[in-house]
């Protein structure tokens, strides 16, 4: 059987791309050697030591015509700090 924490490592690492391919298209600029350090079992949602619990109906309809869920928009706190 798949292991859950797998799912969600892979969901976060895709979602990864997904944020810096929306940054670049942004202007901003990602160099790759950055993404070098970037480690999806470091993200808040990746938890190695409890369980993982999804409503799925709630999750897909929350998909775009493309498959996945939009990104979240940065807050101005957040934003001020990465630019």
């Amino acid at each position: 059987m798949p292991d859950p924490g797998d799912a969600v490592v892979t969901w976060t690492t895709e979602y990864c791309g997904l944020a810096v391919t929306e940054m670049r298209a942004h202007g901003r600029q990602v160099e790759d050697e950055i993404l070098t350090h970037i480690s999806p079992a470091h993200i808040e949602n990746v938890n190695f030591f409890g369980t993982i619990a999804v409503d799925i109906e709630h999750e897909l309809a929350k998909l775009d015509p493309s498959g996945y869920r939009p990104l979240r928009e940065r807050n101005g706190a957040v934003a001020s700090i990465l630019v």
